[in-house]
């Protein structure tokens, strides 16, 4: 069994955004491209739970969700059910933000956790859809899946977790942005001019 894999949620309708938030692009490229490029560089490998129909053209490993009703909840548990690693790294893909090092730090303060998953935190709770998950977590979150439950920290429940608090991943990201998704096309454009300032060379 591998030590870690990455995985990306890309299955979402995306109602509010009005187009699928994986197909939407930031510095000429798709977000779930852009996102499975940052996660192979981390963990070497990329798998993205969505339609195949729609991200097969990529070039990027897709799997159909086993759980297509479930929101974001049932495409963990097709993750670890497709995992053959130890820990999994889960994001949504319409989270422009991420930086390399935060994600090495998630990584590595997994592999060293005795929990079942090391999630982050912020003001209003935990962050699910940016965590590591250990693979003996999927039974907990099939289960979860499987009685009905919809809302991912509720799903999350019975595993033990290990918390990040802002007080540690503010070092990566000192202006709370690092967690912030893509739900409208106004959030949309504004990590478009933030990241492209970001990507400006600074005026000597």
């Amino acid at each position: 069994m591998r030590d870690h894999h990455g995985y990306i949620l890309a299955g979402g309708e995306s109602s509010r955004m009005g187009s699928a938030k994986g197909l939407l692009e930031i510095g000429g490229e798709p977000m779930v491209v852009r996102t499975a490029r940052l996660v192979e560089s981390i963990t070497g490998t990329a798998t993205v739970i969505g339609r195949t129909s729609r991200y097969e053209t990529l070039g990027l490993q897709v799997i159909d969700d086993d759980w297509p009703g479930a929101g974001p909840l049932g495409a963990i548990a097709t993750a670890l059910h497709a995992s053959d690693a130890t820990w999994n790294l889960i994001l949504a893909c319409d989270l422009p933000y991420l930086t390399r090092d935060w994600l090495e730090f998630l990584v590595r303060r997994a592999v060293q956790s005795q929990a079942d998953a090391v999630l982050p935190m912020n003001a209003l709770g935990a962050e699910p859809l940016c965590a590591m998950y250990h693979k003996r977590s999927e039974a907990v979150v099939l289960g979860a899946v499987e009685r009905g439950v919809r809302k991912v920290t509720e799903g999350l429940e019975r595993l033990c977790v290990e918390k990040i608090e802002p007080s540690e991943w503010k070092a990566f990201d000192s202006e709370g942005f690092l967690f912030k998704n893509m739900n409208s096309p106004e959030d949309y454009e504004e990590a478009k001019t933030r990241l492209d300032r970001r990507a400006r060379p600074r005026k000597k």
